[in-house]
């Protein structure tokens, strides 16, 4: 089993800077970031591979965000610059168990935290 709980979400300003943490219990194989805006499907955004750091983001946010992990704390991070108004939206960590390609796909992912709101201001 594995239990997420997201943090770290607030207001920001446009070009501004926020960091998102997800703390983590349980093996994971890769975790991602996913976000939702009121009326749409929920988005990849970024994702890693816990073992090997490897690192996949949306074009959206490519150059902006950075998606980093400690395993040691057992957090997952979002390092978010360069904010936009469109980046407004419910942020959700992710997690998979087994061994398979991770992508940005909501199916690709078993456990979800609860989400955390992100509001950015023009």
């Amino acid at each position: 089993q594995v239990q997420l709980v997201e943090s770290g979400g607030g207001s920001a300003q446009a070009g501004g800077s926020l960091r998102l943490s997800c703390a983590a219990s349980g093996y994971r194989y890769c975790m991602g970031w996913f976000r939702q805006a009121p009326g749409t499907e929920r988005e990849g955004v970024a994702r890693i591979y816990t073992g090997s750091g490897s690192t996949y983001y949306a074009d959206s946010v490519k150059g902006r965000f950075t998606i980093s992990r400690d395993n040691a704390k057992n957090t997952l991070y979002l390092q978010m610059n360069s904010l936009k108004p469109e980046d407004t939206a419910m942020y959700y960590c992710a997690a998979r168990r087994s061994s398979w390609i991770c992508g940005l796909s909501v199916t690709d992912y078993d456990y979800w935290g609860q989400g955390t709101q992100v509001t950015v201001s023009s």
